[in-house]
């Protein structure tokens, strides 16, 4: 989850520049409005990797608790 947290803020800082020298070169000054929106949906996927998840993630800890569980059973056979 974390790397796909860095590929999404990557891919936004590149196309952010992008769009903001188009914007300076033609003169206005549009590219303040996709910046901010992109921003706010990068800043909310951020919350919900680092904050919610927890950092390790809900995939990561079913694993562990499966793990756990399967290693304290014994083998019937």
């Amino acid at each position: 989850m974390r790397m796909g947290w860095y590929i999404h803020a990557t891919v936004f800082i590149a196309v952010n520049l992008l769009l903001a020298s188009l914007s300076l070169m033609s003169g206005r000054y549009w590219a303040i409005f996709p910046f901010f929106g992109w921003g706010l949906g990068l800043a909310i996927h951020g919350l919900v990797v680092f904050l919610v998840l927890g950092g390790g993630g809900l995939f990561d800890r079913l694993v562990q608790q499966e793990r756990s569980r399967l290693t304290l059973q014994r083998d019937p056979w």
